[in-house]
């Protein structure tokens, strides 16, 4: 089996993807999906598997595979009631590792522009099953390149990715993350969506470096066959989330803002991509002490 491919499997399974399903999307058999998830879990189980956030994961994820399986998801999304569920089990197990500790995370934040316009358009039940599509999309992306689903706030996305051994490898895969969000919206949902007449998705992502608190804030409450069971609550709280989202707002439809600590750690390649924001002191004066001035953004083109 391709080392991309196994890749691919681990992601998946560690998304919450059933190995049943992970077979079915990736047109290969079960046996070779619970061989390459017992191979891997051995690894962890021995210490020998380094969080994901350490690769430069570009090169393994199968991007055209990724949009082709997003067309098949939203089209059965569209035509029967969705079951395809995204577990936040991984999350939590990392949040409770930082919990009451500050840590360096870089966070992504995906913002679904137009909704309001398609909220008016659309039946209740077609624009759930659209936005919970697009959810699950973007879900699955932000594992495949080692980032971790903070939380969904209505039609927006957070994200996150460990920093805190090194920056410039989870900045990258953040940004490529991004780069790879746009593209299976544009090429893998958008043409579902205009096979049945309805409106096109745009997103608007912001990404920022940082140190951040882990908190836990109380219980989860649920019964599970008569019994009562009970599991922490964790969130993220800093400066990078809100400015994260921020900096969102003042993105372009299928556009791309970093923060000024992202943009330094990154390559001559990369940074070419982007190009400083001018925005007016009325709409952003974030003071850093960081840049020892106003924050500078920068945005794709």
């Amino acid at each position: 089996m391709a080392e991309s491919q196994q890749t691919t499997i681990i992601n998946l399974h560690n998304s919450g993807v059933p190995a049943e399903t992970i077979a079915l999307q990736l047109d290969i058999s079960l046996k070779e999906v619970n061989r390459a998830i017992a191979a891997a879990e051995e690894k962890s189980a021995a210490g020998a598997s380094p969080s994901l956030a350490s690769f430069y994961l570009d090169a393994v994820v199968d991007l055209d595979k990724a949009i082709q399986m997003a067309q098949t998801r939203v089209w059965k999304a569209l035509k029967v009631a969705n079951t395809f569920d995204i577990s936040g089990e991984e999350t939590d197990e990392v949040l409770a590792r930082l919990a009451k500790s500050k840590a360096m995370l870089v966070i992504l934040h995906i913002d679904l522009v137009g909704s309001t316009r398609m909220s008016s358009d659309l039946p209740a039940d077609r624009l759930a099953a659209i936005i919970q599509a697009f959810t699950q999309e973007m879900s699955i992306t932000v594992s495949a390149y080692g980032g971790y689903v903070l939380k969904y706030v209505g039609d927006a996305i957070l994200a996150f990715f460990l920093a805190t051994d090194d920056t410039y490898l989870p900045c990258v895969n953040a940004v490529n993350c991004a780069r790879s969000m746009i593209k299976i919206v544009r090429e893998g949902i958008n043409p579902i969506l205009n096979q049945y007449d309805y409106p096109e998705m745009n997103v608007r992502v912001g990404i920022d470096l940082g140190e951040n608190v882990v908190v836990q804030y109380g219980w989860d409450i649920f019964n599970i066959d008569g019994k009562k069971l009970k599991r922490p609550h964790y969130d993220i709280l800093g400066y990078t989330i809100n400015i994260a989202t921020k900096m969102t707002t003042l993105a372009k439809p299928d556009q791309i803002v970093v923060g000024q600590m992202v943009y330094d750690v990154l390559d001559d390649h990369q940074k070419a991509t982007f190009h400083p924001l001018q925005i007016s002191h009325e709409v952003w004066s974030y003071m850093s002490d960081y840049s020892r001035g106003v924050y500078l953004l920068y945005g794709t083109a």
